[in-house]
Order: structure tokens, then C-alpha cells, then sequence
């Protein structure tokens, strides 16, 4: 497995890491844990080595099963969680207040049976607090060695500048997919200014870029994807026009959809790390096949002019949610 390396300060990882809420959380039905913990097993056997997940997904019961999972192998693994929530069931309000973050460290450190978490992010951007003052929390858990590195998840351009400022950010966690790319605007300039890097959640798109998914599917309980505005039938039947384009680049490059939508990620630049989720083993080296897919001058301008024509219908979150990101 190919390594990248997030921020100036070398948080050295795999080129691709794994996304570990959809093991058992807005995803479907959860699985076997057994089975899922076999699953993460796989991807470790494979090279990859950045395991994320968030106390939130559950809540708490992602974080338990990447414990689980982990335990034992620590030693061949880097794990990033998130935290920042005032947790109240299924009704969370950011807070990112120096007991609420303690709190939430002490919890997933217990959870995920470890005594440091290598990269540490708040979750979402709280208002009420000022970054600097979280960013001063972070140094106080730095100095414990309880964090190792930290970052933020959806965050503003200037969030992220104030942010560094105080204490140096190793890497900015967003949705970033070809065909969402709405970071490249405003994000993308300051994290090479600051060598900051990209960890890119979703990088196949919820599941819709592998080519898996069309107009009639149906999402069942704990499976997010039929509240978002992207999903809707009218919706993926106007983005097909992207699968088709992607997989006639698919069969020129003899693979597939989802193999695409990874290696298009890892061309823009050297410092994004994709972090694709899965349940199955087979599909984890399928992932990784992305890593040894390169693409020629012609081919990148091909592809850009392509996207500049295509137009994506649907937003990524409903309205309730987008004001919970780009602060």
C-alpha cells in the first residue's frame, strides 16, 4: 500500500483509509459485528492502516465495534475518531466546550480500548465557542498524549486558519467526490498554503458512484441515504448522465466505477487521503486497486471538461443539516 503523508508535521498513512461508520450505523440494517470485525481485519491485512469513526455514530456503538476490532492490533494501526457533540439520543447539538471535548476523549479512548488517539477531530464547528479556545483544549489533550495529531470536519476557510494558528492542524476531514467538489473552491487554497491535508469522507459518493445504485432503490431503517436530497428518484435518474460518463472511463481504463472515483481523488493532489467505507472484504481490494490507476494529461483534461458539462441535481444534506457544515 502506497503512503501519504497529512500536514506539515507528518502524519504518515496509507493512501487510502477505511470509513468505518457504515459497519454498523446510516447504513442499512447493522450487521453481524463478528463479521464486520472480520471485515476490518481484511483491511488491515491489505495495507490500510487510518481506521475513522466518530463517538456519534451510534452513538457510541461504531466507536465500541472499531475497539473491538482493533484490539491487539494497535501497534499496526492509526485511529481517528471525532467528537464535539452534546449527546442526547438521536438529538445531538454541537458543543465544543473544553468538559464536553474531555469528556468525549476520556469516552472514546475507553471505547476504542486504546491510551492516545492519533488524529482527533472536532466533529462540527460550534459557534458558541471560539476556535482558539478549542484549539487550546486540543494542546492541553496533546501535551497528556492523549491526541497525537487533531482536525476539523467541515470546516470554513478562516475556521481553519484561526484554528492552525494556534495550534497546527494536521489534517481538515470533508465530503469530497467528482461529483461533489465544492471544496476545491475555498478549502483547497488554504490547506496548501498551510500543509494542511484532506481526509475525503464519501469519496464514492454514498454508494451511488459504484455504479450499485439507480432511480429505484429503496433504503431501509438507519440508512440515512433516503433523507438526503441527492437520493431522491428524480435525482439519480438526472446524475446518471455522471455514471455513464464514468463508466466509459471505467472501460477504457479496465475497471470499474468505484475504482475511478478513488483514483480521481488521489490525482488532484498528493496530500488527500480517500476514506471509503464497506462491509464486504472483496470490495476493500477493489478499493485499493484505485491506488495503482494513473492518469494521463489528456485524460485529466478529458475528465475536467466533462465535469465542467455535467450538472449534479440534489444537495448533500437536507436544510436541517446543512447548517451544520462550512462554519
Amino acid at each position: 500500500m502506497k503512503q501519504r503523508k497529512l500536514g506539515k508535521n507528518g502524519l504518515v498513512t496509507s493512501a487510502l483509509g477505511f470509513g468505518c461508520m457504515g459497519l454498523n450505523y446510516h447504513r442499512g440494517p447493522a450487521q453481524d459485528p463478528k463479521e464486520m470485525i472480520k471485515v476490518v481485519h481484511s483491511a488491515i491485512d491489505a495495507g490500510i492502516t487510518m481506521f475513522d469513526t466518530a463517538e456519534v455514530y451510534g452513538p457510541f456503538t461504531n466507536e465500541e465495534l472499531v475497539g473491538d476490532a482493533l484490539y491487539g492490533k494497535r501497534d499496526k494501526v492509526q485511529i481517528a475518531t471525532k467528537g464535539g457533540f452534546k449527546i442526547d439520543g438521536l438529538k445531538n447539538e454541537v458543543d465544543s466546550s473544553p468538559e464536553t471535548i474531555r469528556a468525549a476523549i476520556e469516552g472514546s479512548l475507553k471505547r476504542l480500548k486504546t491510551d492516545y488517539i492519533d488524529l482527533y477531530y472536532i466533529h462540527r464547528i460550534d459557534p458558541k465557542i471560539p476556535i482558539e479556545e478549542v484549539a487550546h483544549t486540543i494542546q492541553s489533550l496533546k501535551k497528556e498524549g492523549k491526541i497525537l495529531n487533531w482536525g476539523l470536519s467541515e470546516a470554513g476557510a478562516q475556521t481553519i486558519r484561526r484554528a492552525h494558528a494556534v495550534q497546527p492542524l494536521a489534517a481538515v476531514e470533508s465530503e469530497y467526490s467528482i461529483w461533489w467538489r465544492e471544496v476545491e473552491k475555498e478549502i483547497f487554497p488554504v490547506l496548501e498554503e498551510l500543509e494542511i491535508g484532506l481526509v475525503a469522507y464519501s469519496p464514492l459518493g454514498r454508494g451511488y458512484l459504484t455504479g450499485k445504485l439507480n432511480q429505484n432503490a429503496t433504503f431501509t431503517e438507519n440508512d440515512n441515504r433516503g433523507d438526503l436530497p441527492r437520493f431522491t428518484q428524480e435525482a439519480m435518474a438526472a446524475n446518471q448522465v455522471l455514471l455513464d460518463f464514468m463508466e466509459k472511463i471505467a472501460k477504457e481504463k479496465d475497471a470499474t466505477t468505484a475504482q475511478i472515483a478513488i483514483a480521481w481523488i488521489l490525482d488532484q493532489k498528493p496530500w488527500i487521503v480517500p476514506i471509503p467505507g464497506t462491509t464486504k472484504r472483496a470490495r476493500i481490494l477493489e478499493n485499493i486497486a484505485s491506488t495503482k490507476i494513473d492518469f494521463s494529461n489528456d485524460e485529466r483534461q478529458t475528465i475536467s471538461k466533462a465535469l465542467a458539462q455535467i450538472e449534479i441535481v440534489g444537495d448533500r444534506y437536507p436544510e436541517s443539516e446543512k447548517k451544520r457544515t462550512g462554519n
